[in-house]
């Protein structure tokens, strides 16, 4: 993995990370904003993935559904948004769209992916902490404005 930060303004910094292949994204990007101290920030990315396992959240469940593309993908469009966690590290939440080979697509939560060849992830972080708090009634964690 490699970044650089491309901007800096009244606090916020874009940067670009570049994961190289092989690397496993969810982690990898997880690792880099624990290491970089980023407690707030919007991502988007596009690249490809070797193979990947996606979610669909189950109400009923309150878990996730989970949906391996056990092939090579192209990463069409990945959004998200970084905050931290109830355990104080860094929490990601991104929802990917994934391009196959013959021209459908799958979608859902990225739950893991393996880089092949690259995945350019362009984030844009602010001075502010965002707090992602579990909401035991449905069994997933929330951005909480009033724990910000």
């Amino acid at each position: 993995m490699k970044s650089q930060k491309i901007a800096h303004d009244a606090g916020s910094e874009t940067r670009v990370v570049v994961l190289d292949s092989g690397e496993e994204a969810f982690a990898a990007l997880s690792r880099f904003a624990n290491e970089t101290g980023i407690t707030a920030a919007t991502l988007t990315a596009i690249g490809a993935f070797q193979k990947a396992t996606i979610g669909w959240f189950d109400f009923e469940r309150k878990t996730y559904k989970k949906i391996e593309v056990d092939q090579q993908c192209e990463v069409l469009s990945a959004i998200g948004d970084v905050a931290i966690g109830d355990d104080g590290n860094a929490s990601l939440h991104v929802h990917v769209v994934l391009g196959l080979s013959d021209g459908t697509t799958r979608g859902g939560h990225l739950l893991a992916g393996t880089v092949r060849p690259t995945l350019e992830v362009v984030l844009t972080d602010t001075p502010v902490h965002l707090r992602r708090k579990k909401k035991p009634d449905i069994g997933i964690a929330l951005i909480d404005l009033d724990s910000a």
